[in-house]
């Protein structure tokens, strides 16, 4: 028979065990939810959602087990009751990289982030990436779950509680005031980085030379280093990496190595390794494009994958390799090169791998975690790398001082010595002078008497050859204006009306017959007319084209205004060519029942004057007169030439074929006249 006093122990445990709670009335102090039996576990792939999470079955007690991996996550689920009358806040506090907090109100969870890596505008709370507060309802419990991960390994113990309001604040006072001379040194750093950039740039505006170009990428992006370690700590003012977390993370590596790799062409510029030793020159420029090779593979690397353990290997195995090689450099640039500016470079060496020294074994060891070590205090690896990068760019700033005084000196140097060479030779040139000044008369004279003589020769055979080209031009223009078949068809028009007794239509036919062939005879022997002299040409011509095409011919004439026509000077028959190709190679052999002809005189710029037809086109008209080609166009391109050769006007030709859906509509031709 069972112990009937056992039986009633194990059943008070099981009943006190079943109704206990979290009570969030009854916090007082700091809550570990690490060990609490209140507070269930499971771990998961980054993947799970917060539903399938709450379908899992497998929680367990919240413990050692639940250490944190990068690669998984950790969903905790615990109940919070609030007995008070009043809505209670209580503060959930993690250090993971990401958390994500699920709070039951009602039938629903309200969702809650925070975390180091998440952004700004993410983040339940703006001010504190550790802290997120949860507001409970009176009389009623929470169900709270909370989803953790973080880049790096995290021990459990410690690393997530809930605070009562009171002891949030008193912890949170704590918190701030240890930083505070740690984020009075990161804002030091930077302000001093960015006054010294000020500095460089405007030296570099002022004397460009790549020197002070590396000079400035070695302080940028220190600065971008500054502020990605700014990011992971409390201050808000200037935090601009609150903002892209995941970046600045991706960031934090290259950055230091870009700008080590500014920093070693600078130097290699800095002390002209080049002139000293051409092996040091060689393995500095192999380092530096090392660094940048090595700053944008990890950054694209921590970007898009950002595995903390081959990360933790890769940091190791390069920092094992360029320091030492960094300290091997160091020695055989002092054996080697001699330069004056050699002193600022071994002490902010020196200073520089000190700081980085003491950084990696403050980091590799773990030492900047230990209460009883000189490197406990917050953010120690990246205090005491940028005490020794500040000290090394405050003795470059000297070198770059030093530098420009020794420029300066230099350049007063080679001035003394221009100046004293400048007298010698200005002696020298005056004993030449004297010598040459007669030579030189002699000389110039009779120089001056052939290069004449040339000019006028030369002159009077361009002339020469533009006058007789422009002549043989005027002639062949001459005989292109009227197509004998023209004038054949309008002597049988003339005949034609003689004969069937219409005695006054041939009359009046012979009549502006007669005027066209006088028109052309008077302005051929000119060398410009007025474009209205043309225009009055031209309607001759349409005219007598009408009587003989007939109604199925129609042209118009548009003159904005016919006055300001006689200010323009043109070639003589310059349009008539193109007039009798439109409507001889265009309109005559074109189907279209209706064939038009359009003269436009547009003077409301200078003058433009379109001719523009619907006939075939030039392809197909080419394609019918290839036993004939006409050389009027051809010709008028070279008159076009020579005129504005010879004045202070340019007319300009161009000729369109129009299409509509790939099919000719016709031609369309422009000439522009300017000044």
């Amino acid at each position: 028979m069972k112990n009937p006093l056992l039986i009633i122990v194990f059943f008070l445990a099981g009943l006190w065990q079943g109704s206990a709670q979290i009570v969030g009335d009854s916090i007082t102090g700091k809550l570990e939810l690490f060990n609490n039996p209140e507070v269930l576990a499971i771990r998961t792939n980054l993947e799970t959602t917060f539903e399938e999470a709450q379908k899992e079955s497998t929680w367990k007690k919240y413990d050692s087990i639940f250490q944190n991996e990068p690669d998984s996550a950790i969903w905790l689920k615990f109940e919070v009751e609030n007995n008070a009358k009043d809505l209670l806040p209580i503060y959930y506090f993690s250090v993971h990289d990401f958390n994500a907090i699920y709070q039951q109100t009602g039938a629903r969870f309200k969702t809650y982030k925070n975390g180091n890596l998440v952004p700004l505008y993410e983040r339940s709370n703006k001010n504190e990436f550790y802290v997120t507060e949860l507001k409970l309802p009176p009389f009623q419990k929470s169900l709270i779950y909370t989803r953790l991960n973080s880049k790096k390994k995290i021990d459990a113990y410690q690393a997530t509680a809930i605070f009562s309001k009171g002891n949030y604040y008193e912890y949170a006072y704590k918190y701030l005031d240890s930083e505070r001379k740690s984020i009075a040194f990161f804002f030091f750093y930077i302000i001093s980085l960015l006054t010294i950039f000020i500095f460089g740039l405007v030296i570099w505006m002022r004397i460009s030379k790549i020197l002070y170009a590396y000079y400035l990428g070695y302080l940028f992006f220190q600065l971008i280093y500054a502020f990605t370690a700014l990011r992971s700590t409390a201050a808000t003012v200037g935090n601009i990496f609150l903002n892209f977390s995941k970046t600045a993370y991706a960031i934090s590596e290259a950055s230091q190595f870009a700008f080590i790799g500014f920093y070693v062409f600078f130097i290699l510029h800095l002390l002209e390794v080049k002139k000293y030793s051409a092996t040091i020159s060689k393995l500095l420029v192999y380092l530096g494009r090392f660094c940048f090779i090595y700053a944008i593979t990890i950054f694209i690397y921590n970007s898009f994958w950002g595995n903390i353990h081959i990360g933790n290997l890769i940091f190791s195995i390069v920092r094992f390799t360029i320091l030492p090689l960094n300290f091997v450099l160091i020695f055989w640039i002092i054996y080697k090169v001699k330069h004056p500016l050699l002193n600022y470079f071994v002490v902010g060496q020196t200073f520089f791998f000190i700081g980085a020294v003491l950084a990696f074994y403050a980091s590799y060891t773990n030492l900047y975690k230990d209460p009883e070590s000189i490197f406990y205090f917050p953010y120690s690896p990246n205090i005491i790398f940028q005490a020794g990068l500040l000290a090394e760019v405050f003795c470059f700033s000297l070198a770059i001082g030093e530098n420009i005084f020794l420029l300066q000196k230099e350049k007063e140097t080679t001035s003394e010595n221009l100046i004293e060479q400048l007298k010698k030779n200005q002696l020298l040139q005056q004993n030449m002078r004297v010598e040459l000044d007669k030579k030189i008369n002699e000389k110039t004279d009779e120089l001056i008497q052939l290069y004449s003589k040339m000019e006028k020769q030369k002159e009077e055979q361009i002339k020469n050859s533009f006058t007789q080209k422009l002549q043989e031009m005027e002639m062949l223009a001459l005989r292109s204006q009227m197509n004998p078949h023209f004038l054949f068809n309008s002597l049988n028009a003339i005949k034609d009306l003689i004969m069937t007794s219409r005695n006054e239509d041939a009359v009046k036919y012979l009549d502006d017959f007669s005027g066209l062939l006088r028109g052309i005879l008077q302005n051929s022997n000119q060398e410009i007319i007025t474009v209205e002299e043309e225009l009055e040409i031209l309607e001759l011509y349409l005219s007598l084209e009408k009587n003989r095409m007939g109604n199925n011919f129609n042209f118009s004439i548009q003159v904005s205004a016919r006055e300001e026509l006689s200010q323009f000077h043109i070639p003589p028959l310059l349009l008539q060519p193109f007039v009798e190709n439109a409507i001889w190679h265009g309109l005559t052999t074109s189907e279209n029942p209706e064939k038009e002809l359009t003269i436009i005189f547009d003077t409301s710029e200078c003058l433009t004057i379109i001719i523009e037809d619907n006939g075939i086109g030039r392809k197909a008209s080419s394609e019918k007169k290839k036993l004939h080609k006409s050389m009027g166009v051809s010709i008028t391109h070279e008159r076009l030439a020579l005129y504005n050769h010879l004045h202070d006007v340019s007319i300009s030709l161009e000729i369109i074929d129009l299409e509509a859906n790939n099919l000719p509509i016709g031609t369309k031709i422009t000439l522009t006249y300017s000044y």
